[in-house]
């Protein structure tokens, strides 16, 4: 019965003695003291009754009755790591990592987290971000979501999540000021630009069929989402994929002041680790409802 059982400290001071065959070795081992291993093990063979060590001078040798209480001890104590082992894999599994690019976490991925946790308070999602083509050899991740199909590893297949295209956007204050109600309005704006999507003014002025913009002043910077934020601060007018336009346009940040002059992006696609947890599909399956879904606040429990 429970209710019987020697003390356990007792009880692993006297297992790695008695597989050691040394007291020494043992107090290496569990980091306490020679003293502290032969006060467990006297009070352990007090509590039993028996002698479990034949002790010598530079050796302690397990009596037979050490050496078949070693036996079952050693196996319950194995089954005993092996449970806390499994528990704590459960554990971790609970967690799902996901590999996105910065400019889509901020953006798209991080605002509709919580309506993830508010339905599954039992999973937890860790964001990493990465321009890398995804490849579970050289980083680790559950789900990875790249713009492209091109460069993906062998091991991860891609699968379509979201269409996307590049929209003008600005501050409505800025065009209040500066109005833009056609293309020849653009020369009296400065371009905002990311560093990760250089190119594309150029490919939007052709894709439209205009001339091509002749030096117009213009900012750039190293992530889309921070030239959301100089847009929304007003100092100058941005090419955005719409994926990335989060609440901006419907609570009134950005507006877009030429809607039809859109230009087709490369889609986004999400693929699933080999290795990935069992939740991962938990994941999967609100992210592919998310794509059609506005970002909203989580669901009361």
């Amino acid at each position: 019965m429970i209710a019987n059982l020697p003390p356990l400290n007792a009880v692993r001071a006297f297992a790695a003695a008695a597989r050691h065959q040394s007291f020494s070795r043992a107090a290496e081992e569990l980091h306490v003291s020679h003293s502290a291993v032969s006060r467990h093990v006297k009070l352990l063979e007090e509590r039993l009754g028996v002698l479990l060590f034949e002790r010598r001078t530079r050796q302690s040798l397990l009596t037979p009755a050490g050496r078949i209480f070693y036996e079952q001890v050693s196996e319950a104590l194995t089954q005993i790591a092996n449970a806390a082992t499994a528990l704590t894999r459960n554990a971790a599994q609970r967690k799902v990592t996901i590999n996105v690019r910065p400019s889509f976490a901020v953006r798209w991925l991080i605002p509709r987290l919580p309506d993830f946790m508010a339905r599954h308070p039992d999973i937890k999602p860790e964001v990493v971000t990465s321009t890398r083509s995804p490849d579970p050899a050289r980083e680790s991740f559950d789900v990875v979501i790249r713009r492209g199909d091109a460069g993906w590893s062998a091991e991860v297949q891609p699968t379509l999540l979201l269409e996307d295209d590049l929209l003008l956007v600005a501050a409505p204050s800025l065009l209040q000021n500066v109005p833009l109600e056609s293309l020849h309005d653009l020369a009296r704006h400065t371009l905002l630009s990311g560093r990760t999507r250089s190119d594309d003014w150029q490919d939007w002025v052709e894709h439209v069929g205009i001339d091509p913009l002749n030096n117009p002043p213009t900012l750039q910077f190293d992530h889309m989402h921070l030239v959301l934020q100089a847009a929304v601060d007003g100092l100058g007018v941005a090419l955005c994929p719409a994926s990335l336009l989060g609440r901006d346009l419907s609570n009134g940040r950005l507006a877009c002041p030429l809607p039809g002059l859109r230009m087709p992006l490369a889609r986004y696609y999400y693929g699933v680790s080999g290795s990935a947890v069992t939740e991962t599909m938990v994941f999967v399956e609100w992210l592919l409802n998310q794509v059609h879904q506005p970002i909203t606040c989580p669901p009361d429990h």
